[in-house]
């Protein structure tokens, strides 16, 4: 398959008007939509901006790659866009992009499209290809340049495999010392794995940019990807075993323990891009942490460690747990809310209530494993699967002890960081006993260590803890109840489902879990807050439709269920697109909600549910009142607020 068979002249846009990166979207997408290649428009921008928000498709050099594979296309396009002018498209040299290439790719496709897109991923590194797109004149020049261009790869890749085949039986016959000898200009050899999220344009741009680097330089290198369809020409044993270093250029997770021992530089996919030779001169002096396996590099120098500060690193850990902790909240907090409601009718001696209590909330219910979950996940994230055992056995001690929630918070990172120092410490064992570590070394020592410092420590000061948390909640006056309410519920407003959003549903979480699940005055905080945004969307989009295009009308109607559903992710898409107005609007809202719910003293004794569990509440008219109120209240600034069409 040919890259043009792809890249069909009718979707081409030589011209594109858009001089803003959703407006650039958006035209690229109608003319998805025109050419019949995709059946759900407003789906297929909501996956797009979701890969945007992970980080910006505007790879650098003028050229932006936004991608998604989606039920929502119904075959495989790319659709060329050009723009003179350029648009400021967050790339990552802050340089506008002028070429776009709009990648669509269907659910369950074979490999072949998948290939033809790496294919046009590697042709786009050349400048001097990308400067002839940019003065073709019709759609059929830049079909032309396409043919003509890959046709001078493949020609390039035969003559390669040609000359690898000629070369092999004479590898096969020499000593490993010899074939490393055989190509005497080689200046060594390095391995590499690249990843992005998903998997389509990042993944091939970051190989071919390492491999056309490593030519120039003299370099053998092998490129392992990690793409849609799972890992490709994936690096073997002897080669990881030859090379001076090894480079890690990915975004999402990939097989680390194969490189123990190994120095291993690990950096995002993009750098695979922009930096292959400072990656390529780093991998060959072996400037790079040394890999312990079963953890972190050794010098601490992970990928988290570079690209980010300490506190994005505990994050990462906390969201581990959290993410692993939520299906427990979702499907125990659902069936304790259902038992709760069907005991106002049936009583409490039912035995359908009893069971779902007992399954939901019980002792040996879901809500009984939230806080070992998340102590033993957060554990995971720190010191990998050596601390996973330690990190829930703290968790369940500090549920047993009464330190709940907090307990469970420092069980987890305790047990992670006391297998990170249980590492250095036997570092220096001989290699005989190296695979004494994960059965038997860090299982025993790793769980005294935690269960010593949670039994003598953290168990008695949590407890404290955690009994002045609960009494002073449960005296809060009504002025200071309603500043935590407007407070927490804002908060859920401000990233919508990033960390301030997390840090205020794992404190509610936590008051909730702590207080025996009788305490929901928190939960309604949060959840009326979280609830107002995809809400108060859907009422701007609905009474100011002046104002929204006809794709945003209608993804403004799933924000209506969205909202009610308490998924406060729905209204992601529209603060991507014009966060100062939509942010600013929805925080004044759900903040106003929060606080409504608090002077009112609404409790909602359930985690999760949104509408569906509203009569749980203390007051279900009242609650359902307050994140009307808030949602009204954001929908109008929205509304009043946001320029019409026209004047955009």
């Amino acid at each position: 398959m040919r890259i043009t068979d792809l890249m069909i002249q009718e979707t081409m846009i030589l011209d594109l008007q858009a001089t803003t990166k959703e407006a650039a979207i958006d035209e690229l997408i109608a003319s998805l939509a025109a050419s019949g290649r995709i059946n759900d428009p407003v789906l297929f921008k909501e996956k797009i901006l979701a890969r945007e928000a992970q980080s910006s498709t505007g790879i650098g050099g003028g050229i932006a790659m936004p991608h998604a594979k989606t039920k929502a296309v119904n075959e495989a396009t790319v659709v060329f866009a050009r723009s003179t002018g350029g648009v400021d498209y967050e790339a990552l040299d802050e340089q506008p992009a002028h070429l776009f290439f709009m990648i669509a790719a269907p659910e369950g496709a074979g490999n072949v499209h998948l290939r033809t897109l790496a294919a046009l991923s590697r042709l786009l590194i050349e400048t001097e290809f990308t400067a002839q797109l940019m003065n073709a004149r019709t759609p059929q020049d830049v079909a032309a340049l396409f043919d003509a261009k890959q046709a001078e790869e493949e020609a390039r890749e035969e003559q390669e495999a040609a000359q690898t085949a000629a070369s092999q039986p004479a590898a096969e016959k020499a000593p490993a010392a010899q074939a490393a000898q055989a190509a005497p200009a080689s200046k060594g050899f390095v391995v590499a794995v690249t990843a992005c999220p998903t998997g389509i344009a990042h993944t091939f741009m970051a190989e071919d940019a390492l491999k056309k680097k490593a030519r120039e330089m003299g370099v053998d290198i092998r490129v392992e990807t990690n793409g849609s369809e799972g890992a490709q020409n994936v690096l073997t044993p002897d080669e990881i075993a030859r090379a001076s270093g090894v480079i890690v250029a990915a975004d999402k997770k990939v097989e680390m323990e194969r490189f123990a021992g190994k120095p291993v530089l690990q950096t995002p996919v993009s750098d695979g891009i922009r930096k292959p030779e400072e990656l390529i001169n780093k991998a060959l002096k072996g400037d790079a942490p040394t890999y312990r396996g079963t953890g972190a590099p050794s010098g601490g120098d992970a990928q988290e460690g570079k690209r980010g500060s300490v506190g994005s690193k505990i994050y990462k850990d906390l969201m581990n747990g959290i993410s692993h902790m939520l299906p427990f909240v979702v499907g125990g907090g659902i069936l304790l809310a259902v038992s709760f409601l069907l005991e106002q009718t049936l009583g409490a001696d039912n035995p359908l209530v009893e069971l779902l209590m007992s399954i939901g909330g019980g002792d040996n219910g879901a809500f009984h494993f939230l806080i070992p979950i998340l102590a033993g996940f957060i554990a995971l994230s720190i010191g990998d699967r050596p601390a996973l055992m330690p990190g829930m056995v703290g968790g369940f001690m500090a549920l047993n002890s009464g330190s709940g929630f907090l307990g469970g918070l420092a069980a987890g990172f305790l047990a992670g960081y006391v297998i990170l120092l249980l590492r250095r410490a036997f570092a220096g064992l001989p290699k005989s006993l190296e695979g004494l570590k994960p059965i038997l070394l860090y299982p025993v020592f790793g769980l005294l260590i935690t269960g010593a410092v949670m039994f003598y420590l953290f168990d008695p000061v949590f407890s404290w803890l955690n009994e002045q948390l609960i009494d002073g909640l449960n005296n809060l006056g009504t002025g200071n109840a309603v500043l935590l309410g407007l407070v927490l519920g804002g908060m859920m407003a401000i990233d919508m489902g990033g960390p301030f959003n997390k840090a205020a549903y794992t404190f509610a979480i936590g008051v909730f879990t702590s207080s025996g699940n009788e305490n929901g005055l928190m939960m309604a905080a949060v959840m009326a807050g979280g609830m107002v945004p995809p809400l108060a969307i859907a009422l701007a989009t609905t009474l100011f439709k002046h104002k929204f295009t006809e794709t945003e009308r209608k993804s403004g109607l799933t924000n209506y269920v969205l909202g009610l559903s308490f998924i406060t992710e729905g209204a992601i898409p529209f603060a991507a697109a014009d966060p100062l107005r939509v942010l600013t609007s929805c925080i004044i809202g759900s903040a106003i909600a929060g606080g409504l719910t608090q002077l009112w003293s609404l409790n909602v004794p359930a985690p999760h549910g949104g509408i569906f569990v509203a009569a749980l509440s203390s007051n279900a008219l009242l609650f359902i009142l307050a994140v009307l109120i808030g949602a009204v209240v954001s929908g109008l600034i929205l509304g009043f607020w946001k320029k019409p069409l026209a004047s955009k």
